[in-house]
C-alpha cells in the first residue's frame, strides 16, 4: 500500500529502539522524514544513515517543557515543516502502591505523561498549518492493570484519555488523533525484563502460551505498520480511537 507519505517530517519520541524504532525504519522506507528524538546514539545514528541524511536525530530524552520546545525548534530548524507526532518514549518503571512512594509516583507520571503533552503543544501551529496527525502509543494495561506498576499504568491511561480529549478539540483543524495499544511485544526493553526471570526462556514460553493469535509475541514492525497507516492519508476519517495490536490478549479468552 502506497501511505503518501513522502517527505512528510513526523516526530518520534524514543524512536532509536523498540517499537520507536520500528516507526522511524518504517517512515525512512516510506520516504518520510523521521526526527528522532531519543538519547540512543548508534541507534538513531544507524537510521539516519539508513535515511540517506533524510532524518534528524536529536539526542535527547524528553523530561522538562523547554526540552520538548528545543526538539520541535530543531525539527523546523531543519526540515521547515512538522506533519505529524509519534508520542512514544517511557518505560515501566515498576513504581507501585505498596512498594511505592508519592514522590516517586509523581516521577513517573511525569516521565510517562507531560512530554506527550508538551510536545504536541509546541508542534500544535505545525499541525494546524498542514493537517497533520498524531499517535500516541500507550499499553493494554491501562485497561487490564498489571499490579505493582500504578505510575506507569496512570499515565498510560491518561494518554488514552488525552487522545480521545485532542481528538475533540482539534476536530476544527482536521487533525486526527488515535492511540496504539500493546501488548506483550518483544523489544529490548521486554528483553531485559525476561532476563530479570530465574528461567528466562520458559518464562518467554509461559507469555507467548497465552497470546490468542499464533500464540507468539507482537513484534515492533507489526506496531509500526499501525502507526504509520494512522499518519497516512489512508487513516483520513479515523480519530480518537483506541486500536488493539496484540494478537488478541487484551479481549480473547487467553485459554483458545
Amino acid at each position: 500500500m502506497i501511505l503518501h507519505l513522502q517527505d512528510k517530517v513526523i516526530l518520534v519520541s524514543g524512536g532509536a529502539k523498540g517499537i520507536g524504532g520500528a516507526i522511524s525504519k518504517g517512515l525512512i522506507e516510506e520516504g518520510a522524514i523521521p526526527v528522532i528524538i531519543d538519547p540512543s546514539e548508534k541507534e538513531a545514528n544507524e537510521l539516519v544513515k539508513k535515511a540517506s541524511g533524510k532524518a534528524l536525530h536529536i539526542p535527547m530524552r524528553l523530561v522538562s517543557a523547554e526540552d520538548c520546545q528545543s526538539a520541535v525548534n530543531q525539527a523546523l530548524n531543519t526540515f521547515g515543516r512538522i506533519d505529524g507526532i509519534v508520542n512514544n518514549a517511557g518505560a515501566n518503571d515498576g513504581v507501585g502502591l505498596e512498594k511505592g512512594n508519592p514522590k516517586a509516583f509523581a516521577k513517573s507520571i511525569a516521565t510517562n505523561l507531560y512530554h506527550y503533552y508538551y510536545l504536541v503543544h509546541f508542534a500544535l501551529p505545525e499541525l494546524k498549518r498542514n493537517q497533520g496527525a498524531i499517535v500516541n502509543i500507550s499499553s493494554k494495561t491501562a485497561v487490564t492493570g498489571q499490579g505493582g506498576t500504578s505510575g506507569y499504568v496512570a499515565a498510560k491511561g491518561a494518554q488514552l484519555a488525552l487522545t480521545r480529549e485532542w481528538a475533540v478539540e482539534l476536530l476544527p483543524y482536521r487533525i486526527r488523533v488515535n492511540a496504539i495499544l500493546p501488548a506483550e511485544v518483544y523489544t529490548p526493553m521486554y528483553e531485559q525484563w525476561i532476563q530479570s526471570f530465574p528461567n528466562p526462556e520458559e518464562k518467554l514460553a509461559e507469555i507467548s502460551r497465552r497470546i490468542p493469535l499464533g500464540q507468539r509475541m507482537t513484534t515492533p514492525e507489526e506496531i509500526a505498520s499501525m502507526a504509520l497507516f494512522l499518519l497516512s492519508d489512508k487513516a483520513s476519517h479515523l480519530t480518537g480511537q483506541h486500536l488493539y495490536v496484540d494478537g488478541g490478549y487484551t479481549h480473547l479468552d487467553r485459554a483458545l
